[in-house]
């Protein structure tokens, strides 16, 4: 006889420093058939939007995350049935005496409160010295003040979901009644409003309340990171790119009919980047406290924009790349970004970050540095300009390169060589001896 057996599927960990992730989708239903390695899920991260694959084959008994909740790594999203001995506390009447189920909760102590009445419910609620919640549950309660011993739990064992914390209404607490049973569960402390310390922004009338999504809070919690650790400092130069500009624009049509993408200024950039920091490692540099590492791999992260994210996939070994094969993974790599198949992978690892902030006008700009690199270099617009040359007044294109760095790894000195050495190399690029192959 074949025995059924019980298996939990928990968030994955989609990345090194991913620690939570959004289910946006889910891609079966409870009584469907899946395999193993079958994509059940999508779920948004901090860094990249992925397919959740099946842990075992089966059938899926419960989803337990609805969509559009975030959920931390290693909760429990869904169980499944398997042939096969059981590996969980399976049978649904024993809940109450099975040991706590192996999702991450946050405990709250239990502190001297007025008994409250247990709701009457279909299963037993928590009890005891210690009520569990998830970390979803207890965040929306506190944000909007519930008590959750007043909340009925319709979930598994009677635990509350976040579908419970938000259709509660101080309203709908059942009254209490003669026969109930008296509950020792402790209600949470309530998170101290933002009234307490700070004023609380109003909105008024025709103002616009827009969610702060999963990859927003993690681009503004990397920020403050670099912002708060960082001591920035920035230094710029300009650079006479009219050369540049007569070969790019000499070969571009012909470059897109053969190749099938076209040569964009920003490759040529990254190339004498690539080439600078070949000479002057110090800026291909992490902090560490008690030493400064210089990577030996250049990975340039390239940032790129979407309407509201920002995305650093990284060209690997970039100082080896002609500027068609830099131009043709730039391409590749913001084509991904665009339409949501960039992966972790893809991102990992870079050691230097190269921005193209002219290709939305920007003359000049003071980036903040990607943590834990040690540098940042903004490209700034291509503008046509008088200046001084050979004695006269002549139009020329220039263009700032607008350069952040990590003041404990680095000092205005090596900073300047190193920008003076990225212009030598965009200076000398021409249509005599500059080719992108």
């Amino acid at each position: 006889m074949t025995h059924m057996a019980i298996e939990n599927i928990k968030m994955p960990q989609l990345g090194e420093s991913v620690t939570e992730g959004t289910i946006t989708a889910w891609l079966v239903q409870p009584g469907d058939h899946v395999e193993q390695y079958d994509p059940i899920a999508e779920v948004l991260t901090d860094k990249v939007t992925a397919e959740i694959p099946s842990s075992f084959t089966g059938t899926i008994k419960e989803i337990l995350v609805e969509a559009d909740v975030t959920v931390p790594v290693g909760e429990v999203i869904c169980t499944m049935e398997t042939a096969g001995e059981a590996t969980t506390p399976a049978p649904e009447a024993e809940t109450e005496k099975a040991a706590p189920t192996p999702e991450p909760v946050v405990e709250a102590k239990a502190a001297p409160a007025a008994p409250v009445a247990a709701p009457a419910a279909p299963v037993a609620a928590p009890t005891g010295d210690r009520a569990r919640y998830s970390p979803v549950v207890l965040r929306l309660s506190q944000e909007k003040g519930i008590d959750l011993t007043q909340v009925t739990g319709t979930g598994k064992g009677g635990r509350i979901t976040r579908k419970d914390v938000l259709g509660f209404t101080p309203s709908a607490a059942p009254a209490p009644e003669q026969t109930s049973v008296v509950s020792e569960t402790p209600a949470p402390s309530v998170a101290p409003t933002a009234s307490a310390s700070t004023p609380t922004p109003t909105v008024a009338a025709g103002d616009v309340t827009v969610p702060v999504t999963p990859i927003r809070k993690a681009i503004a919690k990397h920020m403050v990171q670099s912002s708060l650790e960082i001591p920035h400092a920035w230094v710029m130069v300009e650079v006479d790119a009219t050369e540049l500009v007569n070969y790019r624009n000499s070969i571009k049509d012909e470059f897109k009919a053969k190749e099938g993408f076209s040569i964009s200024y920003f490759a040529f950039f990254v190339k004498a980047v690539a080439q600078a920091l070949k000479k002057y490692p110090e800026l291909n540099s992490t902090w560490t406290g008690e030493s400064i590492i210089q990577r030996h791999d250049i990975n340039l992260s390239i940032a790129v924009a979407t309407d509201d994210a920002l995305f650093v996939p990284v060209v690997r070994n970039a100082d080896e790349k002609t500027v068609k094969g830099i131009g043709k993974e730039i391409a590749d790599l913001a084509g991904k970004v665009r339409t949501g198949k960039l992966t972790s992978k893809e991102m990992d690892g870079g050691t230097f970050t190269v921005n193209s902030t002219g290709s939305f006008g920007s003359v000049q700009s003071m980036g903040i540095i990607n943590h834990p690199q040690a540098a940042i270099l903004q490209v700034e617009s291509i503008v046509k300009r008088p200046v001084v040359k050979d004695g006269m007044i002549a139009v020329r294109d220039m263009v700032n390169l607008c350069l952040s760095i990590d003041h404990r790894v680095l000092d205005g000195l090596v900073a300047g060589r190193f920008l003076q050495e990225v212009k030598n190399n965009v200076e000398a690029i021409n249509s005599k001896s500059t080719s992108v192959y």
